[in-house]
């Protein structure tokens, strides 16, 4: 443990900053090494210090403390960073990574060139950069930009930094307001909360307690209310109860009901939320997506199908001669009543024969002339359909052809054109991409639902598929026999009797799909790295990083994703090209995931990846996604995470060939049927459930399904 130390009297203390031994971005909490006159050694200093640069003079106010630990050290209380003055120090301050353009081989040639005058010439005449070698047009005006934009982000992160707010939060900050960031934050801090991701109503309402903001003032009623319904929303509620909603945002905010009642009043009035049924609060957009999915839905089903006369027996016969095919009773309903609805839905668990009857309905409407196309929610399901379907599949933003900053170039005016669209993966999609696509289809389009209803819902709002099940006012046929050839594998006989409620089969064979690995709570982790670095590699011949997934009922606790990423990140990824920010340490070949759905980039919330490249001196990431390349800068870098391990709501739609998943009962809050039931199918080649049999057990039993705040199916059976 650290000792207090005997403090001495307050000091001051010059020196060039030779290495930033540690940064906390989180409280700009810093260990530097500083080369100060007078000084044999390199002294330690530790301290907030903003985002402190190599190279960098610092002016330090404070006082010496002895530590037990790490001996003598300068703890500062007040600092002042100036721009270096010897060549060594800028050519050092400049290749630190503080310019973007400017690495350690620029910063060389720049200084080479100019000597004592470098930094006078970036400040005062940039243009005369194209003077030196490798340096062209288009790298001068980035530098000219950057250096301009760390003037301000430093000012931003003082500025933040005095109020006790987080330094990694400054660039975000900078880049929403610019110049006028400062200003903004001064008058209003809980704009923060609306509209900088990342930043929510904790930290804001943080700044404006610093800053003497009143506690009972409208802006910080208002945007606890805003953040209460939010936080429910990522939760998969499309609204909150007026109750639920007075009382966790009273608890949170510490205030009298009066105040945050008078506020919801006017902000119904204004409608920045919406009342409806009395009861219920919507943030604006759940409320017009829930109300516009429930009216298209049932424009679409009241007006009659085109192809109701035709002779689909006939037709059948003829698909079964011509394919060598024979389908059962149950399937050859769900194509007569898909040729005979105008929205149906196919559902059904693992070996039912959900893609079989998939591929019938297509052939049948092909067979009639009909224009088929085919979605799905994420670009893995999208894939998939189109290796099961021989077709091409596009993923729904793809369909509508979203484009930033315009939005959905498919849409009422604009739809998409075909005679039947076949939505696989449907459980995954949420009510405002609902409602994006259900805008985009004509009306005479026949609408095919393909899903599991017994899968998770969701990971955004609502519970659509089971909300549109429940209404009674669309077709549904539900696949339940499980075909002979699917009947041998223990991964779809597990499945169904889970979803039975029944205890699952773990006595696994040698050629069995499906393992369970009995381990106490303290050896999960380290058996689950043996699995995914020898065991599993060595007997099934795969690669660890991209065929095998680890998935998690919970983020946090020691068999965490979060925990389990840092470990098998360092057991399966030795790459030295890396980049660092906030805690993570990204490595070249990372698997990653991104989490928030990001329009501009074409990458939504749940999408895997691997980084491809890293260009420090650009810092920047580029990580390809399916086939997709797409480029972050380093300060983007907060909306992906690691993804060796991940959530098992996340792994929606996505298929791996091995899965490792942990069930113990730390994680008893998470436990549930379908939560078991959806880890289990996403394995396609085996499964190893590593844990013990009490928490399966316990998942098992436990059916009680959380259940989310959506008046979908009301609105559609009204």
């Amino acid at each position: 443990m650290k000792s207090k130390g005997t403090r001495l009297a307050m000091e001051f203390l010059t020196g060039i900053v030779e290495r930033i031994t540690f940064e906390n971005e989180e409280n700009g909490f810093s260990v530097i090494k500083i080369k100060s006159r007078g000084f044999q050694d390199l002294v330690t200093v530790v301290g907030n210090m903003a985002s402190v640069n190599v190279g960098a003079v610092v002016k330090l106010q404070g006082d010496w403390k002895y530590d037990s630990k790490f001996g003598k050290q300068f703890n500062v209380h007040a600092y002042a960073e100036t721009i270096p003055a010897t060549v060594a120090g800028i050519e050092k301050y400049l290749g630190s990574g503080l310019i973007k353009g400017i690495g350690p081989v620029n910063a060389k040639r720049i200084v080479n060139k100019f000597k004592e005058d470098t930094i006078r010439i970036i400040e005062e005449t940039p243009d005369k950069l194209i003077q030196v070698g490798g340096i062209g047009s288009k790298r001068v005006e980035m530098i000219k930009k950057a250096w301009q934009e760390q003037k301000e982000i430093k000012n931003v992160m003082l500025f933040l930094q005095s109020h006790g707010v987080s330094t990694s939060y400054a660039v975000k900050i900078y880049k929403t307001y610019g110049n006028e960031s400062i200003k903004i934050v001064k008058e209003n801090p809980f704009r923060l909360a609306d509209d900088i991701w990342g930043i929510g109503f904790k930290t804001a309402d943080k700044i404006a307690q610093k800053m003497g903001f009143d506690a009972n003032s409208f802006e910080r009623c208002r945007s606890g209310l805003i953040y209460v319904l939010s936080e429910l929303s990522n939760d998969g509620h499309c609204f909150a109860t007026k109750e639920q909603l007075l009382e966790e945002t009273i608890k949170m905010l510490e205030l009298t009901e009066d105040n945050i009642v008078a506020t919801l009043e006017k902000m119904i009035i204004e409608k920045s939320v919406i009342l409806d049924y009395e009861n219920a609060i919507y943030l604006p957009a759940f409320y017009y997506s829930e109300v516009g999915v429930a009216k298209r839905i049932k424009e679409i089903v009241d007006l009659e199908n085109n192809f109701t006369n035709l002779d689909i027996d006939n037709i059948i016969s003829q698909i079964q001669e011509e394919h060598s095919i024979k389908y059962d009773d149950i399937q050859i309903e769900a194509i007569k009543v898909a040729a005979n609805s105008k929205f149906m839905v196919l559902t059904g668990g693992p070996g039912t024969g959900k893609t079989t009857t998939t591929l019938a309905i297509i052939k049948i409407f092909q067979k009639i002339g009909c224009k088929v196309l085919l979605t799905a929610p994420t670009g893995r399901a999208a894939k998939r359909m189109s290796e099961t379907t021989g077709m091409e599949a596009k993923t729904i933003h793809r369909l509508l052809e979203y484009k930033p900053p315009e939005g959905y170039k498919r849409n009422a005016e604009n739809p998409i054109e075909c005679d039947v669209l076949i939505i696989d993966e449907s459980s995954m999609i949420d009510i405002i991409l609902m409602y994006n696509l259900l805008k985009a289809i004509p009306n005479n389009t026949i609408i095919v639902f393909v899903g599991d209803i017994d899968q998770l819902p969701s990971v955004g709002a609502g519970n659509v598929l089971k909300d549109i099940i429940d209404s009674g006012i669309v077709s549904v046929v539900r696949l339940a026999r499980i075909f002979r050839q699917a009947s041998n594998s223990m991964i779809v006989t597990n499945a169904h009797k889970i979803n039975k409620g029944e205890f699952p089969n773990l006595k696994g064979r040698k050629d069995s799909d499906f393992f369970f690995v009995e381990a106490e709570p303290e050896n999960v982790v380290s058996k689950i790295k043996e699995l995914c670095t020898k065991r599993l590699p060595g007997y099934f011949k795969v690669n660890p990083i991209e065929d095998i997934q680890v998935l998690c009922p919970m983020q946090r606790g020691e068999a965490g994703a979060i925990n389990l990423n840092m470990l098998l990140q360092e057991a399966l990824n030795s790459s030295n090209v890396s980049i660092k920010y906030g805690g993570t340490n990204f490595r070249l070949n990372d698997k990653v995931m991104q989490i928030k759905n990001n329009y501009d980039k074409n990458v939504f919330n749940g999408d895997l990846g691997r980084i491809v490249n890293i260009d420090t001196e650009e810092k920047t990431v580029t990580i390809l996604f399916d086939e997709n390349e797409v480029e972050y800068d380093v300060t983007e870098m907060d909306e992906v995470v690691l993804a060796y391990a991940t959530t098992i709501h996340k792994s929606q739609g996505s298929e791996y060939k091995i899965v490792i998943a942990p069930f113990v009962m730390q994680h008893y809050m998470m436990l549930q049927r379908n939560l078991l039931y959806t880890c289990i199918t996403r394995a396609k080649k085996a499964i190893v459930l590593i844990g013990s049999m009490k928490a399966i057990g316990y998942s098992v039993r436990n059916n009680k399904t959380i259940l989310r705040n959506t008046m979908l199916s009301k609105r559609l059976s009204e």
